[in-house]
C-alpha cells in the first residue's frame, strides 16, 4: 500500500504541540487534483462555495486574487474581520509522463496577534481508481485557540468539513 503524503509542519506549528488542531479529509471519485487546485489558489472563487469567508484583500502591493508562493493577504473568517495571511508553502500539482502527479501543497500562517496565531495547509493528491484526496489541516496557537479547542463540537473542524464539502462540490458542478 502507498504511503500518503502529508503536511510540511515547521516546528512552533507542530501538532500536538499547539493549542488547537484542525484535520479534515475527503477523498472524492471523478475529480483531479487539477480540478481543485484551481479553485483553492484562486481567492475569488472562495466566497462561492465557503461561507465563512470574506474581505479578502490583497496589501504590500500584492496582485490577487491568485495565491502565490510568499504572498500576503488578508481575509475574515471565524469571527475575526480580517487576519493578516503570508503564504508559506506552494507547490502546485504537477503531472508527470507516468500520468500520476505530484502533490499540490499550499499552506499559509494567519495571525490576528495577540489572540490567534495559525497554519493552515492543504494538500491534493491523486489516488487510483480515478480519486482525488483533498486533506485541510490547521494547527493554532494563542487564547482564541484555546477557547476554540475546548468547543464542542469544534468549530473548526465543522468550519473546515464545510469548506472541504463546498469545494468538492463545487469541483463536481464545473465538470458537469
Amino acid at each position: 500500500m502507498a504511503e500518503l503524503a502529508s503536511v510540511r509542519w515547521p516546528e512552533k506549528y507542530l501538532p500536538g504541540l499547539t493549542d488547537n488542531f484542525a484535520s479534515n479529509e475527503i477523498v472524492v471519485q471523478g475529480l483531479t487534483d487539477q480540478d481543485v487546485w484551481p479553485l483553492i489558489t484562486d481567492t475569488s472563487k472562495w466566497a462561492e462555495y465557503y461561507d465563512n469567508v470574506g474581505n479578502i484583500t490583497f496589501p504590500d502591493g500584492d496582485n490577487g486574487p491568485h495565491l502565490r508562493a510568499n504572498m500576503n493577504f488578508k481575509f475574515g473568517t471565524f469571527g475575526f474581520p480580517s487576519i493578516d495571511a503570508r503564504v508559506i508553502d506552494f507547490q502546485p500539482p504537477t503531472e508527470n509522463r507516468g500520468g500520476s502527479s505530484d502533490v499540490g501543497r499550499i499552506s499559509w500562517t494567519a495571525k490576528q496577534l495577540p489572540e490567534l496565531d495559525v497554519m493552515h495547509a492543504w494538500l491534493f493528491e491523486n489516488l487510483p481508481q480515478d480519486r482525488v484526496r483533498i486533506l485541510t489541516q490547521e494547527s493554532q496557537l494563542g487564547s482564541a485557540a484555546v477557547k476554540l479547542a475546548k468547543q464542542k463540537p469544534n468549530p473548526m473542524i465543522n468550519g473546515h468539513q464545510d469548506w472541504l464539502e463546498g469545494l468538492r462540490d463545487y469541483a463536481l458542478q464545473k465538470k458537469e
